[in-house]
């Protein structure tokens, strides 16, 4: 059901050495590049025309318009199942306490007396949000792209969606409501690539959007190829690839509680990866004995489940020591990262490579899916090596402002100058000679 890769008795290698003995999904995204550039290039000459004929022939669905109506938001949330309706609220509300701490206040710094550097964050004027559509349907990722933008100040946001068959061409009306419950009134039915392409280069006419600044939200394999498309044109959180969960576990960890676990990633997609790292070959034993029955009574078993534990993506390894097993799971870089050994806690904050991680037997993934208050879009493919989950900070721009009298330039000005000089710039020392009658002040 799950293969095996065994690193003990031995050194650990180094470096890329030891990533390329651990396990990972393919996930080409320049051979898609090449599909979705004439899709993205249609996007952008024929607007909304073109996004009408993807939804037809990649959704199955002929729409007369691709913006949702503002009644339907509201009857979606007037609809919603209560039950339903509080978890989302609970999951907005456990968001907003975590993004809110995030945002950073403005700094300056007296660099010297009269010339200072005050650093001031700005958000980006407008994003387009992205939500799966699919095998399952997603509205948590609908607050885990809304509310740090909100939190951040974005003043002007859109979210796309697939349109799907079964509701009459409209997005899934679960991710709707989530969209009213949030306050975003601004949502289209268009998927894949060409929703990417819609937010990067704007449609115009009665259902038109205006362009984006940013992308934003996790998608398959098109979407992925449409952001590094549009790198440059636009700014994008990350390519986001299959999900991922890497749990590194010692004698004490349960075993139904990591196979649990596992199972509950590999239900995303048959490319979800599910890694145990564990120096102990008992746990290792339970928990393969432990997926068996846990997997014949869940959902999703022959399309999602077994595909994704059984593929080349998953495995558990076995290290010499937790010590050895926090190499690996650095090395790994995981999307999610379990902590279910001794004194977890303090094993975790030896970790430097993964996009969040969880301590202990108390707090598995799907807990920061949903209710934890942390984000859930987060980096996948090994590039938690360097870089973020979705945050705030995402939405937000740095900005330095250069405040110097005439006295604190001229303290400096025979260094600018020098400078310029080395590196062959004359003019940019003349731009201060200029500010001094040509003579430069010396120190």
């Amino acid at each position: 059901m799950i293969s095996r890769i065994d690193l003990r008795g031995g050194a650990l290698p180094e470096g890329s050495a030891l990533r390329d003995l651990l396990p990972r999904a393919e996930f080409d995204v320049e051979a898609a590049l090449e599909k979705v550039r004439p899709i993205c290039e249609d996007v952008h000459h024929r607007g909304t025309e073109a996004l009408i004929e993807y939804a037809e022939k990649f959704d199955g669905v002929k729409l007369t318009r691709v913006r949702v109506p503002a009644a339907a938001l509201a009857d979606a949330l007037a609809g919603l199942d209560p039950a339903v309706r509080a978890a989302l609220e609970e999951s907005a509300r456990r968001a907003r306490l975590v993004h809110r701490e995030q945002r950073r206040a403005p700094h300056t710094t007296q660099v010297v007396p009269g010339g200072t550097v005050r650093e001031k964050w700005v958000p980006v004027g407008r994003v387009g949000l992205y939500a799966p559509g699919g095998r399952s349907v997603y509205p948590s990722s609908v607050i885990m792209n809304v509310v740090p933008a909100q939190e951040a100040g974005v003043a002007s946001i859109a979210l796309a969606s697939p349109p799907q068959a079964d509701f009459g061409g409209l997005p899934h009306p679960t991710i709707l409501a989530a969209c009213a419950l949030l306050g975003v009134d601004e949502v289209y039915a268009v998927g894949g690539a060409q929703a990417v392409a819609m937010f990067a280069y704007g449609t115009t006419g009665p259902d038109g959007c205006a362009p984006a600044d940013m992308v934003t939200g996790p998608g398959n394999i098109w979407v992925a190829a449409a952001k590094r498309y549009f790198t440059g044109r636009i700014g994008i959180d990350t390519e986001a690839g299959p999900t991922e969960i890497a749990v590194l576990a010692d004698s004490t960890a349960d075993p139904v509680h990591v196979a649990a676990d596992l199972i509950s990633q590999a239900e995303h997609d048959p490319l979800a990866a599910a890694v145990l790292v564990t120096d102990s070959a008992e746990l290792a034993d339970a928990v393969e004995k432990e997926l068996e029955p846990q997997v014949a009574a869940t959902k999703h078993v022959e399309d999602r489940v077994a595909p994704a534990l059984a593929g080349k993506q998953s495995a558990i390894v076995l290290v010499d020591s937790v010590e050895d097993g926090l190499r690996v799971v650095d090395a790994y870089g995981a999307e999610h990262l379990e902590i279910q050994t001794a004194d977890a806690a303090a094993v975790a904050d030896r970790v430097r490579n993964a996009g969040a991680i969880f301590v202990g037997p108390y707090a598995p993934v799907s807990l920061g899916d949903y209710c934890a208050g942390s984000n859930h879009v987060l980096p996948t493919g090994g590039c938690a090596c360097h870089s973020s989950g979705l945050s705030v900070q995402s939405f937000l721009r740095g900005i330095h402002i250069v405040d110097y009298t005439r006295d604190a330039l001229a303290e400096v000005a025979h260094h600018v100058v020098t400078l310029a000089e080395a590196e062959d710039l004359p003019a940019h020392g003349a731009a201060v000679k200029a500010r001094f009658g040509w003579k430069v002040p010396t120190a």
